[in-house]
């Protein structure tokens, strides 16, 4: 078996805890307004590799990662190489390596056979990274082109399972889809407050980084002179979510 992978990041240190050897896997259904990695989209682009391929060449580097680092699974969304992604993170795990998966959550169903699947990939993940992206359904398809009622239903999921968790939240302040409102803030604190695997929660301030990647591959930007929020709204969102504070 083979999967797509768009780019790899040898010594992440910002997704997941301590040193992470991070896979960007291709493939995304969602169409959010301030994505950084458009090119990533298209599932069928991108360098073919095997499992064992992406793991020795990820062993080269574990001396660097110390108690915490390990492996983790970004995109694009990895959820859709699936297959992929569990003989990936199996071979991981038989190596004692560290397992991170960082999901939006967006092709989570309970209906066969995805469901029976995703459970086969939690046996073998350490950690979760889920992305909410706006706690409001109307503005979060705005934001993103898609509902948001099954990436809360698999954040309740992996709290029924006992999953390690981090919150991830993008602080958009403009737009119809703006995420930067104290009353959406509080909704998602609310919502998080109902989980019980949730080791930690992070602010991620809109950015501009990637609008040329969007102006390269010819598509408009939707949040074009949208200014990343202010340190005191970032700091803002952190208090109500109750997120680490920088």
């Amino acid at each position: 078996m083979k999967g797509y992978i768009h780019s790899i990041e040898t010594f992440g240190s910002v997704d997941g805890p301590g040193i992470r050897f991070v896979v960007f896997l291709t493939g995304c259904n969602m169409r959010c307004q301030f994505c950084h990695n458009p090119d990533t989209w298209e599932l069928s682009k991108g360098t073919e590799y095997t499992a064992g391929e992406l793991l020795k060449k990820a062993l080269r580097y574990k001396a660097y990662w110390g108690n915490e680092g390990g492996i983790t699974a970004s995109g694009g969304e990895p959820l859709l190489q699936i297959d992929f992604l569990t003989e990936l993170f199996v071979k991981a795990k038989e190596q004692g390596i560290n397992t991170c998966l960082d999901t939006s959550g967006q092709p989570f169903t309970r209906e066969e056979p995805f469901f029976s699947k995703f459970a086969g990939l939690m046996k073998y993940t350490d950690l979760v990274m889920l992305d909410i992206k706006n706690i409001d359904d109307d503005k979060h398809r705005i934001l993103t082109g898609h509902s948001n009622a099954n990436i809360l239903d698999c954040a309740k999921y992996l709290d029924e399972i006992g999953k390690s968790v981090w919150i991830r939240h993008v602080l958009v302040p403009g737009g119809e889809g703006a995420s930067d409102d104290d009353g959406q803030l509080h909704r998602l604190a609310e919502f998080i407050g109902t989980l019980h695997n949730v080791k930690k929660v992070e602010v991620l301030p809109y950015h501009v980084f990637g609008v040329h990647k969007w102006e390269m591959l010819g598509i408009p930007y939707p949040l074009e002179g949208v200014r990343p929020p202010d340190k005191e709204r970032v700091e803002n969102a952190r208090k109500i979510l109750g997120a680490e504070q920088s």
